[in-house]
């Protein structure tokens, strides 16, 4: 149950389609670096999730999915790789009108 009073720091409007074209582009044009200590890595990442916007979804998938290639992820790592591939999914589908199968192709295959 959420109070009325807290709905607006409580839930978030979904993105709206330009929105998700930005965060698709954001993940193409992805050239951030891949921190090498994994405990500042898995603190910077749970700060991202928390935040819960769509960049910074897409930061943690880009920068793990990049670990991932190198096969260096920890257990964590591949949580927080998952989890962020998830909300982008259900964000991206919402906005775009399309399948979570067509939103996760366009995501992973940029």
């Amino acid at each position: 149950m959420l109070r009325s009073q807290d709905l607006a720091t409580t839930v978030r409007t979904p993105i709206d389609a330009s929105e998700a074209k930005k965060v698709l582009a954001h993940l193409r044009k992805w050239d951030g670096k891949v921190s090498s200590k994994w405990k500042v890595r898995a603190n910077a990442h749970q700060k991202a999730m928390e935040r819960g916007t769509a960049l910074d979804y897409a930061d943690v998938y880009k920068e793990l999915s990049k670990l991932e290639e190198s096969g260096a992820l920890r257990a964590s790592d591949r949580a927080h790789l998952n989890q962020s591939l998830e909300f982008l999914v259900e964000e991206l589908a919402n906005a775009l009108g399309k399948t979570p199968d067509q939103a996760r192709k366009q995501i992973v295959n940029g």
